[in-house]
């Protein structure tokens, strides 16, 4: 029986929902597939991933298929209560609501994982990490799953390379059309859209500091200078920081943007990337946002102790006064700015990333039981199908290459 906040906000669940639903035409086209060919049937489904209304059109879309779906959230913050109440009252067992503790957190992904299922969506990696600990009985039946994000594809990585992955799951998150879309332009635009939204504040003319220029931290960088701002990257990777560079941005260390910068905003997957250090030479009135899977990039029990007194200042805005006098502002309590304090990336944006999730899990229960427990990457025909459905949506044709032309690119010279 699902364990939500309230079953009376499903109406305004559905609304959001309905209105996703019109500009998803990839998981439309999908869903229409999966109707007639019922590729999930008798199959059972786990979902652990952000749970707003495109994700609830996903889990919609698997059930289309004839699958049997338990959904929860992977981040206490990030779940949005009338779309749980949607998916309930539509008859998924849902386990989530906005700010469950870490106790209640943890309890709605055991409660989605007693489904045994046989197959399964991640992100953030907490799912597989339950199924090789106190969940492991639940994996007994386990084909696969996929991992949506960066920060789960880095523990998915550590335990392959130790030789402790005990399933088979598929990288999601590095899928041409997940990474070059999702991560860069839907990062790059949500995590402006949750920080302008709950702060009320311009961007142009703000010195940005922007902690990791992968794929999200160049979406990011992107929007920010388009907007007006100074943009000034922090990187460990000395490839990452040329690139940077190159691409008409400043780069130095966290130690020396720490003293210059407006806005500070974690996109590294790795953790006290803002820590004590920093927070002292920090300006008044600077502002902390984190667009990174867990709330570890900017260390807030060293800024607690930093504290002489801690306020919440509006929705989502945190003040933490320094002895000194100065107040830095912490967002969305450091967890993810775009979700806890925003809507999340786009619906055209997702539409992309949860096409790849659907079909990698056709795929795996089709194929997973051939396959080692291993982390594979989306096989191609897939990024391709999805993008050729999207560059149909979007009424783009593109040359196909001749027979001719085949001819020569396969030509050997003797």
């Amino acid at each position: 029986m699902s364990a939500i906040k309230d079953i009376s906000l499903a109406k305004s669940g559905y609304d959001k929902i309905n209105w996703v639903k019109s500009y998803m035409p990839i998981l439309n086209t999908i869903n229409e597939t999966f109707k007639k060919e019922k590729p999930f049937k008798n199959k059972k489904i786990s979902m652990s991933i952000h749970l707003e209304a495109k994700t609830a059109y996903l889990a919609m879309t698997l059930a289309a298929g004839g699958a049997e779906v338990y959904i929860t959230g992977c981040n206490p913050l990030s779940t949005q209560d009338d779309v749980a109440a949607a998916l309930a009252d539509a008859g998924f067992e849902v386990n989530a609501w906005h700010g469950a503790t870490d106790q209640e957190y943890i309890e709605h992904l055991k409660k989605t994982l007693s489904l045994c299922p046989d197959v399964m969506i991640d992100d953030g990696g907490d799912l597989i990490q339950l199924l090789h600990g106190d969940c492991r009985e639940y994996g007994k039946n386990l084909i696969g799953g996929c991992e949506e994000t960066t920060t789960g594809i880095h523990r998915l990585f550590a335990r392959q390379n130790a030789g402790k992955l005990d399933y088979t799951m598929i990288d999601v998150n590095d899928a041409d059309c997940k990474h070059l879309f999702d991560n860069r332009y839907g990062t790059g635009q949500s995590t402006l859209d949750g920080i302008m939204n709950s702060t009320n504040l311009i961007i142009a003319g703000k010195t940005v500091v922007i902690g990791g220029y992968g794929w999200c931290g160049k979406g990011l960088a992107m929007r920010a200078k388009g907007m007006g701002a100074v943009v000034v990257i922090t990187e460990i990777d000395p490839i990452k920081a040329i690139e940077a560079i190159m691409d008409g941005f400043t780069v130095m260390t966290m130690d020396e943007a720490a003293k210059i910068g407006d806005l500070f905003v974690t996109l590294t997957g790795c953790s006290d990337v803002i820590r004590e250090n920093h927070f002292k030479v920090m300006k008044d009135g600077v502002l902390l946002a984190n667009a990174g899977h867990f709330d570890v990039e900017i260390n807030k029990n060293e800024l607690d102790n930093l504290a002489v007194e801690i306020w919440e200042r509006k929705p989502n805005i945190r003040g933490y006064k320094m002895a000194d006098g100065r107040v830095l502002n912490l967002l969305a309590d450091g967890r993810l700015v775009n979700l806890a304090a925003g809507n999340g990336h786009p619906a055209e944006i997702m539409d992309m990333s949860f096409g790849i999730q659907a079909l990698c899990l056709e795929y795996l229960v089709k194929n997973g039981k051939s396959l080692e427990h291993k982390v594979y990457q989306v096989p191609r025909e897939i990024d391709a199908k999805v993008a050729a459905i999207k560059l149909e949506s979007m009424g783009v044709s593109i040359d196909r290459l001749t027979p001719e032309q085949i001819t020569y690119l396969n030509k050997i010279d003797d």
